[in-house]
């Protein structure tokens, strides 16, 4: 039995359809990310999971009994949201607990759950202090304690790290993969964010336009994509698309003489003459001469920037651009012509027209 299943959800509102069916089943324990832009209907999603808006049609089951107009109360659920959503005249300790104060849970087993929670988030000398006296990461804390002590089937996050600087996003995703990790808790965790997405995801589902476009493990959509759409997306920089044409068993480059030997997994799915979009990650790339298995594309470098591990060097190829994330030591220079080398195994072809990888 799932955990957490999701069939066929649509919502409307009037003549806009912002879910157009969704279908998900988690299983205990599965961390499940929503990434996608602003608008995809991420949230609107976790919302309907949570009971705060109501499905269109479809049906959602936690532990296998639909909670469709079940109150948000009664559907087993803790959630966590963007803006904390403490009560600033409360304590932590009474934060908290304050969900277990509302259902009436006896004082002494409340105080024992509210400080295994502070334990667990490295909290326990902040009990006494008021959510003015806190830290961005630390007002995070809480709030991610006040749902811990409800011991949910399930726990919702709503881009819960959004509000922090960098260095306290990355700390409070290693706290969240740890706490995960330790208790084994079915997490449906709402972002823009693809590298909290990847870092923290078992699966993810990346949503366009009220769809998902991919669901997969994070290995799966970074290394196979299933669309151009994610291919973008997800991966920073951005993996490469450059504009080919399938001519007697090569890949012609638009607007330049440099052909690829198309890799035999792809006979037969492009005809000749067909247009495709071939696809490369940045850290595939390589300076050449490499060796003779390898592709290669001649390049002229446009810009170098020195990220620290890594130099992000654009090049351009014809009229089309070509980014390649190289090591720090790289000597490459502006107007430098060169070639980027790399394996066939890392090429991916996708169809123009469709979108969708071949």
């Amino acid at each position: 039995m799932s955990a957490l299943e999701i069939r066929d959800v649509r919502k409307s509102y009037g003549s806009v359809e912002t879910l157009k069916g969704i279908d998900i089943a988690l299983e205990n324990g599965e961390f499940l990310v929503l990434l996608g832009s602003s608008g995809c209907g991420k949230s609107t999603l976790l919302n309907i999971i949570a009971g705060l808006a109501e499905a269109t049609s479809g049906d959602v089951l936690i532990g296998g009994r639909s909670v469709l107009g079940v109150h948000p109360k009664n559907r087993d659920i803790a959630m966590v949201f963007q803006s904390y959503a403490l009560y600033p005249n409360l304590t932590v300790s009474r934060n908290i607990g304050f969900g277990l104060e509302m259902r009436k849970v006896p004082a002494a087993e409340r105080d024992k759950a509210v400080r295994e929670a502070a334990k667990l988030l490295q909290i326990e000398t902040l009990l006494d202090r008021k959510p003015g006296q806190l830290s961005g990461g630390q007002r995070q804390r809480v709030a991610i304690g006040r749902a811990l002590v409800r011991k949910p089937q399930v726990f919702l996050f709503d881009e819960p790290l959004s509000n922090l600087d960098a260095k306290l996003r990355l700390e409070m995703r290693t706290e969240l993969k740890r706490l995960h990790e330790m208790l084994k808790t079915t997490v449906v965790y709402v972002t823009h964010d693809q590298i909290e997405a990847m870092t923290l995801a078992t699966r993810i589902a990346v949503m366009r336009d009220g769809r998902i476009e991919q669901l997969g493990t994070p290995q799966e959509i970074y290394n196979q994509p299933a669309t151009l759409y994610v291919a973008g997306f997800v991966g920073a920089p951005a993996m490469n698309m450059l504009e080919a044409t399938v001519e007697d068993g090569t890949l012609a480059i638009a607007g330049t003489d440099a052909r690829l030997a198309l890799p035999a997994r792809f006979t037969g799915a492009a005809g000749d003459g067909a247009q495709v979009i071939v696809g490369v990650r940045p850290e595939a790339l390589r300076l050449g001469p490499g060796s003779g298995a390898d592709l290669s594309l001649p390049v002229e470098i446009d810009v170098v920037e020195l990220t620290g591990p890594e130099q992000v060097t654009t090049a351009r190829i014809g009229a089309q651009r070509l980014t390649a994330a190289l090591p720090p030591q790289a000597r490459v220079e502006k107007g430098q012509p060169c070639a980027f080398v790399f394996d066939e195994d890392a090429l991916r072809l996708f169809d123009p027209a469709t979108g969708k990888a071949f």
